[in-house]
């Protein structure tokens, strides 16, 4: 099998990926379907950014709690409650809109609800793959899950942009769309049911005691590499990463289009986004200036996006954009596995999406209201501008803690490994001293 495809040679691996599919091509029909509701019911870019901010805070909130339940509870039994809880909320939003009885505050309370389920699915998901594939086939694996969503996201907005569409493009045509999401968590729970349990590697779970948050950022404070990668995702993803928000607003107040053309916006950067997740993919070990210069690459190339001057050439540089995002989270998210303690893995992955998410509740407001007073082209623009600064402040940082001078940086820019002068020491759970790969 081609080295892109490895981990599918796994069959636990592949019955899950299956469902996961099923399930991430509803996950983007609902977020298109949601954002053109609520720019029905309120025709403003800022109750888009605080639908996108209340439907990620509770990441923000939940996600130190949710790590710990991933470490402590067998990750199998987390995900078949995880997808109940978002099926939930998606069946009655749809549900409402449907009858044509939706109001805005409604939909902010359901996007918090819905988020609260994902937060508790998102650490246990992330970490319960190394225990389907085993360490040698984690990047593989990471890099294919984000192919598959990426795939999901060719296929979901383009559908439920058609679907919307055919059906009137009102509240009610939105209202099936995101009924759909909600069936589809069955194909994860079927998934779920017909692994084979003798196959799993589990991670050994973590006892009850006191302190297990405080461990875990304990552990990520320790490891400057960790926490050069957790400031990347977090300018990445709070001012650079809003897609949903920049490319409805694009596509309606800049390019005056409609729902089918928005849809089409999102699966055209999908295009990139796959690209970026099986390039991931095929690196055994993704490198820590890898994930700094991909996301350097993102910030300029989304600057270059707000200057696009029409509906043509905007969408045709969002692939490239799509590809420089998913290559730096796919990598981020797999370096952050890979160099992990295995009784670390759910909280360190927890915090990761904590910083990746999370941020996005306060960013996503401030990006909607620049979009706003100042045009939706500003939010691209400002975003990429902001992303580079702070990608760039935390590169210095690492190279101050770490203490690498000219010969090493240029070592660095001719063959794009990272070296690091003082090997960090850390303490993993039970007294051992490791010393990390950068």
């Amino acid at each position: 099998m081609s080295p892109t495809f490895r981990a599918l040679s796994i069959r636990n691996y592949r019955i899950y990926a299956m469902g996961a599919l099923v399930s991430n091509i509803g996950t983007w029909m609902q977020r298109v379907a949601q954002d053109w509701l609520i720019l029905q019911l309120t025709h403003s870019g800022t109750a888009l950014g605080i639908t996108t901010g209340l439907q990620l805070l509770p990441v923000l909130l939940f996600s130190p709690i949710a790590g710990v339940v991933a470490d402590r509870i067998p990750k199998r039994t987390v995900l078949r409650f995880t997808q109940t809880a978002m099926a939930i909320p998606a069946a009655i939003l749809g549900g409402l809109a449907i009858a044509g009885v939706v109001q805005a505050w409604q939909v902010y309370v359901l996007a918090f609800v819905f988020g609260i389920g994902t937060a508790f699915d998102a650490p246990a998901r992330q970490s319960f793959v190394v225990e389907m594939v085993g360490k040698e086939d984690l990047a593989n694996a990471v890099g294919l899950n984000s192919a598959s969503f990426n795939s999901a996201r060719m296929i979901g907005p383009a559908v439920a942009g058609v679907l919307i569409a055919a059906l009137g493009s009102g509240v009610r045509a939105t209202g099936w769309v995101i009924l759909a999401n909600a069936i589809s968590y069955v194909a994860v729970f079927v998934s779920l049911q017909l692994l084979d349990g003798s196959r799993l590697r589990p991670s050994p779970v973590t006892g009850t005691r006191k302190g297990a948050v405080r461990d875990g950022v304990r552990y990520v404070r320790s490891r400057p590499d960790l926490i050069l990668i957790l400031t990347c995702v977090f300018f990445v993803g709070t001012f650079g990463m809003n897609f949903q928000m920049t490319s409805a607003l694009m596509a309606t107040e800049v390019f005056h289009k409609g729902a089918g053309e928005y849809g089409i916006l999102a699966s055209i950067m999908a295009v990139g986004s796959l690209a970026g997740s099986l390039l991931a993919a095929r690196r055994a070990r993704p490198r820590l200036a890898f994930v700094v210069l991909a996301g350097a690459a993102f910030s300029v190339v989304e600057i270059i996006a707000g200057l696009m001057p029409g509906y043509v050439s905007f969408a045709a540089i969002l692939p490239l954009l799509g590809l420089c995002a998913l290559t730096m989270v796919t990598s981020a998210n797999a370096m952050m596995q890979m160099t992990t303690s295995a009784m670390m893995r759910g909280r360190v992955a927890a915090l990761y999406l904590m910083i990746f998410m999370g941020g996005t509740p306060f960013g996503a407001p401030l990006i909607g209201w620049v979009g706003e007073e100042f045009g939706a082209r500003w939010m691209l623009i400002g975003g990429g501008a902001v992303s580079l600064l702070g990608i760039t402040i935390g590169t210095l940082w690492y190279l101050h803690k770490q203490d690498i001078h000219r010969p090493e940086l240029e070592t660095f820019a001719r063959d794009m490994r990272w070296t690091v002068r003082r090997p960090v020491r850390t303490t993993a759970p039970g007294g051992r001293t490791t010393q990390p790969s950068a």
